[in-house]
């Protein structure tokens, strides 16, 4: 009797403990935050006592599954204007919309593979035989790639070559690993130590502006809102400075 007593009141202390925690806020993030975010969520958990789950994809496939039900609680968009067709229906909380930064693209290669490429107009030479862009379908920064490519007049020729990623990160995965000798990717994310890059000029793509917004549907909107301010205050901005991306008021 003692026994099945005792039993009772721990589960009465397990279901308690677990309504009373907090569910995660769930975050759909664009995969050029990959870095930065490794650095800024735990930040935030620490300071709010919440914990996060980050999830990091194609904006435009998180756009779609945001339409279609996803359960997500915020959104970090690599594209501003998902999040504003989101606000037009409905989606995100209008005041919720906030821009917090501006991404660049990069001419990337493995040091493993030779001599570094420096000029767009490197990916003509037969050793490059595999370019890695983003899907430009859905992926803001392989839309940006496409951009520069035909502003620079070598899209038809480099099309052939091309490998498409499902989002920016995976395109720099090709790279890393030496499925392709050169990819076109985020330089939020280029920094890491297998990897040589040169900056392409910005002029020839339309500008990355990314912004976030907190979803309607969220049981948590102050703390949605809570982590976009963070990402834009004090503690966020340096870091987001630090891997690459210009910041409101900088653009």
């Amino acid at each position: 009797m003692r026994l099945l007593v005792a039993l009772v009141v721990t589960l009465m202390a397990v279901v308690t403990t677990a309504r009373a925690a907090p569910s995660p806020l769930t975050v759909f993030a664009a995969s050029d935050l990959a870095l930065a975010f490794q650095e800024i969520v735990p930040r935030f958990e620490k300071a709010t006592g919440s914990s996060v789950t980050l999830v990091l994809g194609s904006s435009g496939n998180f756009a779609q599954q945001i339409e279609n039900g996803a359960p997500a609680d915020v959104f970090f968009s690599a594209d501003v204007a998902f999040v504003d067709r989101l606000v037009q229906r409905g989606f995100i909380i209008p005041e919720t919309r906030a821009i917090y930064g501006q991404g660049r693209i990069v001419l990337a290669a493995a040091k493993s593979a030779g001599p570094k490429l420096t000029d767009l107009r490197q990916l003509l030479e037969p050793r490059v035989r595999h370019v890695s862009i983003a899907n430009p379908v859905h992926a803001p920064y392989g839309r940006a790639a496409e951009q520069a490519l035909r502003a620079a007049g070598l899209w038809d020729s480099v099309k052939p070559k091309l490998v498409y990623a499902e989002n920016i990160r995976q395109a720099l995965q090709y790279v890393q690993t030496g499925a392709v000798e050169a990819g076109i990717v985020a330089l939020a994310i280029a920094s890491v130590p297998e990897i040589e890059w040169v900056a392409i000029d910005p002029r020839l793509h339309a500008p990355l502006n990314q912004a976030a917004g907190v979803l309607r549907r969220s049981g948590r909107p102050e703390l949605g809102m809570a982590l976009v301010q963070f990402v834009n205050g004090a503690e966020g901005r340096p870091i987001m400075k630090r891997f690459g991306f210009m910041l409101p008021g900088e653009f």
